[in-house]
C-alpha cells in the first residue's frame, strides 16, 4: 500500500496486549517474548499470542492472535515475514482479552475463557475447541500456497493462491457467504464462488451449525467448497454428436425457425465481451447479419468420473438444459444481465447420456461450466480457496448460538449502525421517473388515495444525457430539483437519489479525480469502451480507497445534491460495473491499478470504501441526521456504513421470486441485517413490457392473456416483500405503483393495500428489531437454523424464515398455488396468523394460501406489539400500541424506541421496555422503562389482546381485553378470560 494514501475506513486489528488467565506453569501473555524449541518445531509467545514455525507443511509460520475470549485470528505464511501482510479492509476490532499459552509434547495451545486453539508443532494444522472441549474446527493441514495465475496485471512474489480445508466428512451445516442467487441457504456440499456482480454480493463469513464462524480476510475471488474453478464440459466428459461421432456436440444455429448452420462443437461458450460490443468468442461467420440467433446443442456425454456432477449454466435470453432426458434448468434473463444457474446430477462413467441445450439468445450470453465429483469427505468439508493473497488470514468466532457468532462478526467488522426509522416504511421506485412531475404525481397519488408511503426514489438519468457524473439535473425535465425535494417533504415523505461512481470523461468531476490520480481510466484511455447511452460515451469509475478520494466524492455529492435536501443515497453499480459483460480477467485489468493494489486482489471490496466515504462524509456534514445508503454491492463490514443492500436486477419470474428468499436469509446469516429486493423483479419479459407498439405502464395496457399472471406474480412478491427488512417496490415497465398494478376494489388491489397496512401496523415490532440490530447485534430476517438449531429439518429449509422472533413467513412462489407445504419447526404450538388455528410443531402441514394472503404462523408465547393505522412512520408518534399476546406458552419482548432520525441512540438516547407473559398465571408484565430520549412519549395507551384459538391480530377493530396507561413504571395485567 502506498503510504501517501491513508484508507479512511481501514483499521488494522490492534492487539493491545493481554493479561494471562490462571496457571503458573503456563507461558503468560504478559511475559516477555519467549521462544521455545520442540523436537517437532519451534514457537514464540508474546503479548499478541503465539507464532509457530512447524517442522513441515507448506506454512512455514503460523500465528495465533487473541482478539477476544471468543475470537482468535489465524495467519499462516509460506515464509516467516509477517510484515508483508496488507491492512484489512473488513476488520476494525481491538482487543484486551485474557488468555494463556500452554505447551504439550507435539503442540502449543492458546486458551481463553470461551475457546482454545491448538497448533501442531509438526505440521502447523489448527484445532479449535469450545469451552466444553468439543472440537469445532480441525484443519486438514497448515494451508496450501501456490502461484498466482488469475491476476492479469501481475503480482509480487509475496502473493500466493491459497487454500485451506477443515473438517473433512463433516455433517454440519454452513450458512452465510453473502447474497447468492442459487436458492440455497445451507451451503453444505455446495460450491459457491465468492465474486461480485450485479446479482451477487460476497461477504466471506461462514457460520456453522457447530456454533462457530470463520471470517476469511480476503477480497479476491474465493471459492467455498471445491477449490477448483469450474471448467468447460469437454474437460470432464467425452462428447458425441447426434450421429454418435466422438469429439463434440451437434450445434444448430437458427434465425427464428430457419436453420443457418449445423456443425460439431466441443465448448458452449458465448459468455463475455472482449470490449465495447465485441464478443470474445464471436458467432460463426456463416450466420452473416444474424446477431441474435437461436442455438441448439444436442448429442451425448460420457463422464470421465462417476458421481455427483455439478453444472452451472450462465445465460441470458431463454435457456434450458436437459441431461438424460431429465429437464434440469429452464431460465430467462434480460439479454444484458446474464447470471449463473446451478444444477447437479448423479452420472455413471460407464454410460453415455443424452444431452440437449436450447438457447434463444435475444442478444444475450451463454456458457455451460462443470465441476467433477469430489469424494464425500471433501465435498462435505469446509474449504476456502482464494485467487491471490499475502497469507492465509482468518478469524474464528465461537458462540453458544448463531446470534452470538454473528455478534462476533460485527465485533470484528463494525456494528450494524441504525438506519432512519422511515427506511422501514414502504418505498416506491421506478426504473426511472423521467421528470419531477412524474415523481411528484406518483407520490401525490399515494397520498390522495391514502396509501401509506415513506420514501420515493429518483433513479438514474436525471442528469443531462452527455454529463453522467456531473451531479447536475437535466433542466428540461427537472427544472427545479429543490422545489421537487421540498414538495416531497411537504407531503411527509422522503426522497432517495441514485449516485453512481461513474463519470463521463468530459465532466469536471472526472477531471478532478483524474488530476489527483484517483480515476480508474483504463476504460477510457486503453479500452475505449463506450456505454449504452445515446451514441455511447467514454466513462470511468473512481478509485474509492484513498481517504482524499472519498472526501472528493462526498464533496461533489454534497455541493450539487445534498444541499438540495435529499434524504438518502442510492449507490448503484458499485461492483464496480465499469463495462457490463466483460470477462473477470478484463474486469480485473480495468480495475487496476488501484491505489492499494490490483483489481484481482481487491475484486470483491469496491462497494465498502465507496459507501464508507459517503457515510462518513455525511456524518461530518450533517451530524444531526442519520445517513442512509442503498448499495447494489457490499463486502464484509458494509453494515457499519449506514447501508442496506439489495439483490440487483432480478427478473419477474416465479423461479427468481423463490431465489430471493434464500438470498435475503443468506445475507442476514452473513451478518448484514438490512436487505431488500426489487419487488416484482426488475426487467420483465417482452410480453409483459410491450403490447404491439404500446410500452405498458398501467397493467390494463398489457395483452389481456398476460394480465392475470402478471398481477398474481406481483402480488405474491409484494406479500413476501412486506416481510423483509426493507419494503421496496421497483422495476421497469410495467409500472409498479400499487394503483398501476390493479384497479381499486379488485381482489389484487385490496390485498396489496392490506399488506401495506399490516406492515405499518407492525412498525413497533419491526423497529424494535431494528434497534436490536445495533444494540444486541440482532437479525430481522432469520434463517430457521437461528431459532431452531437442533431441528435438522429446519436447517435445510430454503423457502421459509422467521421475521423477528415470532413470525414464520412462507412465501408463495408458484403460479395459481392456493396452498403450500409449511413445516412448523421446533416444539410447542403455532398459531395460524389469519385463522387463529392452533397447531402442534414438528410437522408439515398444507397451509391455506388464498390469493389474498401469504401463509404466516406465530409461536405460542409470542408478544407482538402493533400500532394504529398510519400514513408514514412518524405519523401519530404518541398513538396507542396493542400488545398481541399469543397464549399457550411463556414469552417476552423488548420494545425499543428512539427518535428515529438522529445518532443520539449511540449516546444512550433510546428506551427499552421489557414485556413478559406468564402463561400459567395469565399475566402480562410491562416492566420499568429503561433509558430516555428527548422526544419520547412519557405516557402511552396500551391495549392488551390475549390471542387464543380462533383470534387474529389482523382484526384491528377487535375490542381489547384490557386497556392501560403506561407511564414508564412496571405494571402487571391479568388476562380477564383466564
Amino acid at each position: 500500500m502506498k503510504k501517501s494514501y491513508r484508507l479512511a475506513f481501514m483499521v488494522t486489528v490492534a492487539l493491545l496486549g493481554a493479561s494471562s488467565l490462571v496457571g503458573c506453569d503456563s507461558i503468560t501473555a504478559k511475559s516477555k517474548e519467549t521462544s521455545q524449541v520442540s523436537s517437532a518445531g519451534t514457537y514464540t509467545a508474546n503479548e499478541a499470542g503465539i507464532t509457530v514455525l512447524p517442522a513441515q507443511g507448506q506454512a512455514k509460520a503460523v500465528r495465533l492472535q487473541v482478539v477476544d475470549n471468543d475470537i482468535i485470528r489465524v495467519t499462516a505464511l509460506p515464509h516467516d515475514n509477517f510484515s508483508t501482510l496488507s491492512e484489512s479492509l473488513m476488520v476494525v476490532a481491538q482487543s484486551t482479552a485474557e488468555y494463556e499459552v500452554r505447551k504439550t509434547d507435539r503442540s502449543v495451545i492458546v486458551n481463553t475463557l470461551s475457546m482454545s486453539a491448538e497448533v501442531s508443532l509438526d505440521d502447523g494444522h489448527i484445532t479449535v475447541k469450545n469451552d466444553q472441549g468439543e472440537v469445532l474446527l480441525s484443519g486438514v493441514n497448515s494451508g496450501e500456497f501456490g502461484p498466482v495465475t488469475a491476476d492479469p496485471v501481475g503480482e509480487s512474489k509475496s502473493s500466493y493462491a491459497i487454500n485451506q480445508q477443515w473438517n473433512k466428512s463433516s455433517e454440519e451445516g454452513f450458512y452465510g457467504l453473502g447474497q447468492h442467487q442459487d436458492g440455497r441457504i445451507n451451503h453444505a456440499g455446495d460450491n459457491v464462488e465468492l465474486s461480485t456482480h450485479n446479482l451477487q454480493i460476497s461477504i466471506p463469513f461462514v457460520v456453522s451449525t457447530r456454533h462457530y464462524g470463520i471470517l476469511w480476510d480476503n477480497a479476491s475471488i474465493t471459492r467455498f467448497g471445491n477449490p477448483e474453478p469450474m471448467s468447460p464440459i469437454k474437460a470432464s466428459f467425452t462428447l458425441y454428436d447426434e450421429t454418435g461421432q466422438e469429439g463434440g456436440l451437434t450445434a444448430y444455429y437458427y434465425d427464428g425457425d430457419t436453420l443457418l448452420l449445423k456443425q460439431q462443437v466441443d465448448d458452449l461458450d458465448y459468455q463475455f465481451l472482449a470490449n465495447n460490443n465485441t464478443r470474445e468468442v464471436p458467432f460463426p461467420e456463416e450466420l452473416g447479419d444474424v446477431t441474435q440467433p437461436r442455438v441448439v446443442w444436442k448429442g451425448q456425454i460420457k463422464p470421465h468420473k462417476a458421481g455427483l456432477h455439478k453444472f452451472r449454466m450462465y445465460s441470458s435470453g431463454y435457456a434450458s438444459l436437459k441431461i438424460g432426458d431429465k429437464p434440469l434448468l429452464d431460465r430467462w434473463r434480460m439479454n444484458w444481465n446474464p447470471w449463473f444457474h446451478n444444477t447437479e446430477l448423479e452420472l455413471d462413467n460407464t454410460q453415455r447420456v443424452n444431452f440437449e441445450v436450447n438457447w434463444d439468445s435475444q442478444g444475450g450470453y451463454f456458457r455451460l461450466l462443470h465441476n467433477s465429483p469430489q469424494s464425500a469427505a471433501d465435498q462435505f468439508s469446509l474449504s476456502l480457496a482464494s485467487e491471490t493473497a499475502k497469507a492465509i488470514d482468518y478469524y474464528v468466532v465461537v458462540g453458544n448460538n448463531t446470534d452470538e457468532v454473528i455478534a462476533g462478526y460485527r465485533q470484528l467488522t463494525g456494528k450494524a449502525v441504525m438506519l432512519p426509522k422511515w427506511a422501514y416504511g414502504f418505498w416506491q421506485s421506478r426504473e426511472r421517473y423521467k421528470s419531477q412531475d412524474e415523481l411528484l404525481n406518483a407520490l401525490k397519488t399515494y397520498r390522495d388515495k391514502r396509501i401509506p408511503i415513506d420514501n420515493i426514489v429518483l433513479d438514474w438519468s436525471y442528469w443531462p444525457e452527455d454529463a453522467w457524473g456531473s451531479h447536475e439535473f437535466d433542466k428540461t425535465h427537472f427544472p427545479d430539483p429543490k422545489a421537487m425535494v421540498d414538495t416531497v417533504h411537504d407531503l411527509n415523505a422522503n426522497i432517495m437519489i441514485s449516485v453512481w461512481p461513474k463519470f463521463y470523461s468530459t465532466t469536471d468531476n472526472y477531471k478532478e479525480f483524474d488530476q489527483k490520480g484517483y480515476m480508474l481510466n483504463k476504460n477510457v484511455n486503453v479500452e475505449g469502451n463506450l456505454d449504452w447511452i445515446g451514441k455511447g460515451n467514454l466513462n470511468g469509475f473512481y478509485d474509492p480507497y484513498p481517504q482524499e478520494s472519498q472526501e472528493i466524492f462526498w464533496r461533489q455529492i454534497n455541493e450539487k445534491l445534498n444541499v438540495l435536501g435529499f434524504d438518502a443515497w442510492w449507490l448503484d453499480a458499485s461492483e464496480p460495473d465499469i463495462h457490463s459483460n466483460l470477462s473477470y480477467t478484463k474486469r480485473k485489468e480495468i480495475m487496476s491499478p488501484l491505489s492499494i493494489g490490483t483489481g484481482a486482489q481487491y475484486f470483491n471490496s469496491y462497494a465498502l470504501p465507496n459507501a464508507q466515504g459517503v457515510y462518513e462524509g455525511e456524518r461530518q456534514t450533517d451530524p444531526h441526521k442519520r445517513s442512509f445508503i442503498l448499495t447494489r454491492s457490499g463486502f464484509g463490514g458494509i453494515q457499519r456504513t449506514g447501508s442496506a443492500i439489495w439483490s440487483g436486477d432480478t427478473v419477474p419470474r416465479w423461479s427468481n421470486l423463490k431465489e430471493q428468499i434464500a438470498a435475503g436469509v443468506g445475507t442476514g446469516l452473513s451478518g448484514m441485517p438490512n436487505w431488500t429486493m426489487d419487488i416484482g423483479g426488475f426487467t420483465p419479459e417482452n410480453h409483459y413490457r410491450y403490447n404491439g407498439d404500446v410500452v405498458v405502464g398501467h397493467y390494463s395496457e398489457m395483452a389481456q392473456q398476460h394480465q392475470k399472471e402478471w398481477q398474481e406474480l406481483n402480488l405474491r412478491w409484494f406479500q413476501f416483500g412486506a416481510f423483509v427488512p426493507l419494503f421496496r417496490s421497483h422495476g421497469q415497465n410495467p409500472f409498479r405503483e400499487v394503483f398501476n398494478l390493479a384497479d381499486e376494489g379488485s381482489d389484487v388491489y385490496t390485498s396489496l393495500l392490506a399488506h401495506i397496512e399490516l406492515r405499518y401496523r407492525l412498525m413497533p415490532y419491526i423497529y424494535s428489531q431494528a434497534g436490536d440490530m445495533f444494540h444486541k447485534d440482532g437479525t430481522l430476517m432469520r434463517g430457521l437454523v437461528m431459532d431452531f438449531p437442533y431441528d435438522r429439518k429446519a436447517q435445510n429449509i430454503d423457502d421459509a424464515y422467521m421475521f423477528g422472533p415470532s413470525i414464520l413467513v412462507n412465501p408463495v412462489y408458484q403460479y395459481q398455488s392456493r396452498v403450500r407445504d409449511v413445516y412448523l419447526p421446533g416444539d410447542g404450538l403455532w398459531y395460524d396468523f389469519y385463522s387463529g388455528d392452533v397447531i402442534e410443531a414438528g410437522q408439515i402441514i398444507k397451509a391455506k394460501a388464498p390469493l389474498s394472503r401469504i401463509p404466516l404462523f406465530v409461536k405460542a408465547g409470542a408478544i407482538i406489539p402493533t400500532g394504529e393505522s398510519i400514513q408514514y412512520v412518524y405519523d401519530k408518534p404518541n398513538g396507542a400500541y396493542t400488545l398481541n399476546v399469543y397464549t399457550g406458552d411463556d414469552g417476552e419482548f423488548d420494545l425499543y424506541q428512539d427518535d428515529g432520525t438522529s445518532y443520539d441512540y449511540e449516546k444512550g438516547g433510546y428506551t427499552y421496555t421489557p414485556i413478559s407473559y406468564d402463561d400459567s398465571e395469565g399475566k402480562v408484565t410491562i416492566g420499568k422503562r429503561e433509558g430516555q430520549f428527548d422526544t419520547m412519549a412519557t405516557s402511552r395507551t396500551y391495549h392488551i389482546r390475549f390471542i387464543d384459538k380462533g383470534d387474529t391480530l389482523t382484526n384491528y377493530d377487535a375490542k381489547p381485553d384490557v386497556t392501560v396507561t403506561y407511564t414508564g413504571e412496571a405494571m402487571t395485567i391479568e388476562n380477564p378470560n383466564q
